[in-house]
């Protein structure tokens, strides 16, 4: 029986002894044991495999490990392994980096939004120039010139919404609902009326604004940036109290981009309240007074506000009345409740009813323009814009 190492024919006759082991010795050192077979890198192809048509008569394998755990012939598997787990590493660190650098430099990332500025706010007072006239809150609206005004939110209407060169449609949308939002709280809100809160107004501004507001609600001041009623509309709560609730308002608004990063909404509605005197103050027999407020508001959104829902008051021009020039509206409105007389005249009179940009006026108070005053309760029949020759603002 042939040995390992043995000719594969047997020992040749003839041959032995000290030749016969030589020649064994030496065909032993060139014999492939199995190790060495499973690490070539080349395989030759089994006879019936060479039968195929185009077969190639050897295979390549692994340089690395044919299985079996066994090292190939340039080294460990383990050094393989390593390298390949360092090359991974590092094609995954340079596809991170360029996702970054990508991100960083995309052309297509909406620019930061600028610092909100400072709210710039005019606040004129307009002075009666007649008795101011009182009675019943229905009877008061049905014969001034808001007898067709909507009542509270209902009078602050969209226009048509249509998308700008940078923003879509929906954030134009949005940015209406946001100013919306801002009149009917800071011109409807009862608390906010009667100036026990002021966080519904406060919450929906730009937080860049946010100590410019509070310190106006400490420490308010006419110098065209801490005012109050810049801000919202408050009434003097030692002066006068809203007597309906059911506040007539008209107006517009309008949406335009002024940016690639800024739209622009401008508000202008005339508010109608109600009001009577203060507890402790004097009033008249017949009760409730009509005082009116005109605010035509700016305000800005870049693409942090809207996603926020909040808002940039930018400007804000008030005219309201019946109010005494001497009074200082910056805390709060101080209207002239029903039986109060005339305060000042003069032919350049201000009415807040009429459509369009209200007259502005050059000094610090204006004058009521009498047609503004609900008829004399004798007569019951609503005032018309034909019979007063004033423009009414309609329903939107």
């Amino acid at each position: 029986m042939a040995m390992p190492g043995d000719p594969p024919n047997g020992t040749p006759e003839g041959a032995g002894g000290a030749d016969d082991e030589f020649r064994a010795d030496e065909y032993r050192s060139v014999v492939f044991d199995e190790d060495f077979v499973r690490a070539a890198r080349l395989q030759e192809f089994s006879a019936q495999e060479r039968m195929g048509e185009h077969a190639r008569a050897v295979r390549s394998r692994s340089i690395w490990s044919t299985g079996g755990g066994h090292p190939g012939p340039r080294g460990g598997s383990g050094g393989g392994a390593a390298r390949q787990g360092r090359i991974i590493v590092l094609c995954i660190a340079l596809a991170l980096a360029g996702a970054v650098y990508m991100g960083l430099r995309n052309p297509y990332v909406p620019p930061a939004g600028d610092p909100a500025e400072a709210m710039s706010g005019t606040v004129v007072p307009l002075a009666p120039s007649a008795p101011v006239p009182g009675g019943r809150p229905a009877d008061l609206y049905a014969q001034s010139p808001a007898a067709q005004y909507r009542i509270g939110a209902a009078g602050i209407t969209f226009p048509a919404v249509r998308r700008t060169r940078h923003f879509t449609e929906e954030q134009v949308q949005t940015a209406l609902t946001i100013a919306k939002d801002y009149l009917v709280q800071s011109s409807l809100d009862p608390d906010v009326l009667s100036g026990e809160a002021s966080r519904p107004v406060r919450v929906l501004l730009d937080p860049d604004q946010l100590t410019q507001f509070d310190q106006s609600m400490l420490v308010p001041a006419g110098n065209g940036r801490h005012a109050v009623t810049g801000w919202l509309v408050r009434f003097d709560p030692a002066t006068a109290v809203v007597a309906d609730t059911r506040v007539r308002v008209s107006g517009v608004l309008a949406a335009a981009e002024t940016a690639p990063n800024a739209l622009e909404v401008t508000s202008d509605h005339t508010f109608v309240y109600a009001v009577r005197p203060a507890t402790g103050q004097p009033a008249a027999a017949d009760g409730a007074s009509l005082f009116t407020v005109r605010r035509e508001l700016r305000m800005r959104f870049d693409r942090d506000d809207l996603t926020a829902r909040r808002t940039e008051l930018v400007s804000a021009y008030v005219m309201a009345g019946p109010q005494s020039c001497s009074a200082d509206p910056a805390g709060g409105f101080r209207p002239l409740t029903a039986g109060a007389g005339p305060t000042t005249t003069g032919p350049a009179a201000s009415d807040p009813y009429a459509s369009g940009s209200p007259r502005r006026t050059a000094g610090l108070c204006g004058v009521l323009a009498p047609t503004t005053a609900p008829e004399p309760p004798q007569s019951q029949a609503p005032a018309s814009p034909a019979a007063s020759g004033q423009g009414v603002s309609p329903a939107p």
